[in-house]
């Protein structure tokens, strides 16, 4: 076939079980970035707000992106309150300027705010009971991914939506994966460059390729403790720096309190600290006020992750069971209008990772980014 006939097939081409885009009308683009474009829209034939994310196709010779249909099985495996929905995935019709190619997109459930934007939202003031519901909220959206062998691999405040409603949703699965349980014989081999830098756990830092959800529940840890600092704990430039704020913050990494650190490859090869000083996470008592809330910050944030809370047990934490109770989220929210949360964060930005939830961007090198590791194959992270 000449390639004339083969733009002509292809462009006429009925894609099963893949909708047209043109039943949904672009309002804005919600942001830009490497690795894809996020569009808020609206379904004409329903009258519903969507989000619809742009598939990048850097190589068309190549395919379909693996780690988009990896994204795509993710989404359609997970149903659960607490996990932005996928409503479909529809393409355009390929025109002459595209070679007649199509163009995909992720259509999800539209949420109204990124936790990100919450917390660093100066007009925003998060009581306990309000902590106790963002944070049983996202517990109970690990608990349920980790059940389904699910690692979520990108946990922080910007991949955190927030409905207008006060429901709390994990987003952009982009880094996700399935993991499976050890064999006795053989140990899994997932890469560690995931995880934006700031969030990213000491056992990924140090080189660890055999892990599970305790890299998810870190991160966790780390976000609860944003909610009062309202920046994030630890900032490190580089990932030796990171180690260096995270052994200040949580303490000295040594194999008295974490014995299998020492086969981990790079823990003889990073100069790490050696003389303890104050821990920060000891200086974060001094005006949290709830022994019960840095109680559970300790837990999320233990060094060892075969220690560490599991998503299961940080629920049944008395955190969530004291005076005050989680409280309905979505009450506060609506003394905030959506105006007032968008001026805000549109004219002060903030020092932190402001990324759209359902994308990744390019950013500047003094910030944490996410770093994609292929091992010999394009478009494929393990």
């Amino acid at each position: 076939m000449s390639s004339q006939g083969l733009e002509k097939y292809i462009m006429k081409y009925n894609f099963a079980y893949c909708g047209e885009s043109s039943k949904y009308q672009i309002i804005s683009k919600v942001g830009q970035g490497t690795f894809g474009e996020v569009f808020k829209a609206r379904d004409t034939t329903y009258a519903t707000i969507v989000a619809m994310k742009k598939i990048i196709i850097e190589n068309q010779t190549e395919g379909f992106p693996i780690t988009a249909l990896r994204e795509i099985r993710i989404f359609q495996s997970l149903k659960h309150e607490n996990v932005v929905k996928l409503i479909e995935v529809c393409h355009t019709k390929g025109t002459q300027s595209t070679r007649y190619l199509p163009t995909y997109y992720l259509v999800l459930e539209y949420c109204d705010y990124d936790l990100a934007k919450l917390i660093s939202n100066t007009k925003l003031t998060f009581r306990l009971s309000d902590i106790k519901t963002i944070v049983q909220q996202l517990l109970n959206g690990l608990y349920y991914i980790h059940s389904n062998n699910i690692l979520h691999r990108d946990i922080k405040p910007a991949n955190i939506l927030i409905t207008k409603n006060g429901v709390l949703k994990l987003a952009d699965f982009g880094l996700s994966r399935a993991f499976s349980a050890n064999q006795s014989d053989k140990e899994n081999r997932y890469t560690n460059r995931v995880v934006t830098l700031w969030y990213r756990p000491p056992e990924l830092l140090l080189g660890d390729r055999n892990y599970g959800p305790p890299i998810d529940l870190w991160g966790a840890g780390c976000i609860m403790a944003e909610m009062w600092t309202k920046s994030p704990i630890m900032q490190g430039n580089s990932e030796q720096q990171q180690l260096t704020l995270i052994s200040k913050f949580c303490g000295l990494i040594t194999t008295e309190v974490w014995p299998s650190v020492k086969s981990l490859d790079l823990f003889n090869k990073i100069d790490l600290p050696k003389v303890q000083q104050r821990r920060g996470i000891e200086k974060l008592k001094t005006y949290i006020k709830n022994a019960y809330a840095c109680d559970l910050l300790e837990k999320l944030l233990i060094l060892d992750p075969s220690k560490r809370y599991d998503a299961n047990s940080a629920l049944d934490h008395d955190f969530f069971y004291t005076d005050p109770l989680p409280s309905d989220l979505g009450k506060i929210l609506t003394q905030h209008s959506q105006s007032i949360l968008e001026s805000h964060t549109s004219s002060r930005r903030p020092a932190r990772d402001m990324q759209h939830p359902y994308h990744r961007i390019s950013i500047g090198a003094a910030r944490p980014t996410v770093i994609r590791t292929y091992d010999g194959y394009q478009d494929r992270i393990y």
